[in-house]
């Protein structure tokens, strides 16, 4: 029960992201990514974990935040560490947005790690 509790507001988190994401550069790639993940936890809900399709997605997001490593290195180096959460809605260096969008990626890794894990346990308690 508790599980559900969790999947369904990790549900309502990412549909919350991908919400937030109308009026981003680039809405239809992240609005796609978030309602995917949101896809996913209302699957988990029901117990359902597609492992191969987990594992597919799991390793394009990991590959695709590579992309954002050079914004989060350069938000690291920077003075303001706390620009990233100041003023949500606007970016004053080409680092924010990019050191955003790979915390975006790696809450999205994470939960899918999660997944893949419960997919082996749920599916050793299948047989």
């Amino acid at each position: 029960m508790i599980m559900r509790v969790v999947n369904f507001l990790l549900a309502v988190m990412f549909l919350l992201f991908a919400f937030l994401q109308l009026n981003d550069p680039d809405p239809v790639i992240w609005i796609l990514i978030y309602g995917g993940m949101a896809v996913f936890c209302i699957m988990a809900m029901f117990e359902y974990y597609p492992k191969k399709v987990i594992i597919g997605v799991l390793v394009i997001f990991a590959g695709y935040s590579i992309l954002y490593f050079d914004g989060v290195t350069a938000w690291l180096q920077s003075e303001n560490k706390s620009e990233l959460f100041d003023e949500v809605a606007k970016m004053r260096t080409w680092y924010v947005e990019e050191a955003r969008e790979f915390l975006g990626l790696l809450i999205c890794v994470l939960v899918l790690v999660v997944y893949w894990f419960r997919s082996l346990r749920y599916n050793k308690s299948q047989r």
